[in-house]
């Protein structure tokens, strides 16, 4: 999957890990194609990276909370909106939305046009939640809204029922 630099070197310096754009691990969720690109193996699980892809008008996760990690997004590409509580932003391509624990969030793609965000979650060890997702619908069904909240529970995330609400079109 990655390249390393330095493994397998006695002495060496810790391993750099490479990876080029045909590779990472593919995770489809709905309508969002995510390639992790880190998940906290080469960082001792202290950052992990994702690149995502929203299709046109994909909705976002309900709002949810983040008790023990930071996560970051950098839109590549396209616009996301990000809603924050009960506001909303939307985010054009070169926009870096940076979430500490706590804060409320989502986001989604409200657009007629693909979007792509890079994200950054610390621990890394959050990118194994995307993992569980894709194993809850492996028979082609969405998780059932406790099956989604169990899994969020394994990596202190719960739903912000405060502000339930999901981005929608403007």
């Amino acid at each position: 999957m990655t390249e390393n630099s330095t493994a397998g070197h006695p002495g060496a310096d810790p391993a750099v890990s490479v990876v080029r754009p045909d590779q990472g691990e593919t995770i489809v969720l709905g309508t969002t194609r995510m390639r992790i690109l880190e998940d906290g193996t080469t960082t001792g699980h202290r950052i992990g990276f994702a690149e995502s892809v929203l299709a046109p008008h994909t909705p976002g996760p309900p709002q949810h909370r983040h008790a023990e990690h930071d996560e970051g997004f950098y839109v590549v590409s396209g616009t996301i909106r990000f809603t924050v509580g009960h506001d909303s932003h939307d985010a054009p391509a070169g926009t870096l939305v940076v979430v500490p624990p706590g804060a409320p969030h989502t986001f989604a793609n409200v657009t007629g046009r693909p979007a792509v965000m890079l994200s950054t979650f610390t621990p890394g060890r959050y990118a194994q939640y995307f993992r569980d997702l894709r194993d809850l619908a492996s028979d082609g069904r969405a998780p059932s809204p406790q099956a989604h909240i169990a899994a969020m529970s394994r990596y202190a995330t719960h739903p912000a029922t405060d502000h339930p609400g999901t981005p929608h079109d403007a």
